[in-house]
């Protein structure tokens, strides 16, 4: 597909979707301490990975990947119904911004537990927490 944002390396080589790093978590990839490097490496270099030999099903994929295309061709109204605020971060969301740069896409945040716990903050000695549940919009239906 058409590239919007074009990411350039320090030596002004654009990169390839051949580049994204691919993380392959078959039973015969041994699961230590390379495994954490190379996500991390690949969170901090593109901001996500490819995940091979995952063992998630195919229709399980399939289905998600179509509910989720049916969500995002839903008009911006729709989706405004479920967009995260303070309040709660999880939900729809269309102008993240990076390097002050508004982004080109959307996004639906969403917890697999309901209710998910996290810590109320990163501060030393705030041991509050906070409870987050998702938003989930009316439309399409099944998602």
């Amino acid at each position: 597909g058409e590239e919007h944002r074009p990411i350039r390396r320090a030596n002004g080589v654009q990169q390839s979707a051949d580049d994204i790093p691919v993380i392959d978590l078959s039973p015969h990839h041994p699961f230590h301490d390379s495994l954490v490097e190379r996500v991390g490496r690949a969170c901090e270099e593109w901001g996500f990975f490819q995940v091979l030999n995952h063992g998630v099903p195919l229709e399980v994929r399939q289905k998600a990947e179509a509910a989720s295309a049916g969500f995002f061709r839903l008009p911006p109204e729709e989706k405004q119904l479920v967009r995260r605020d303070e309040a709660n971060p999880l939900g729809y969301y269309e102008a993240e911004h990076t390097k002050n740069v508004r982004d080109w896409k959307e996004v639906f945040d969403f917890v697999v537990r309901e209710p998910t716990l996290l810590p109320s903050s990163h501060l030393d000695g705030d041991h509050g927490l906070q409870s987050l549940s998702s938003q989930w919009p009316r439309q399409p239906p099944g998602f």
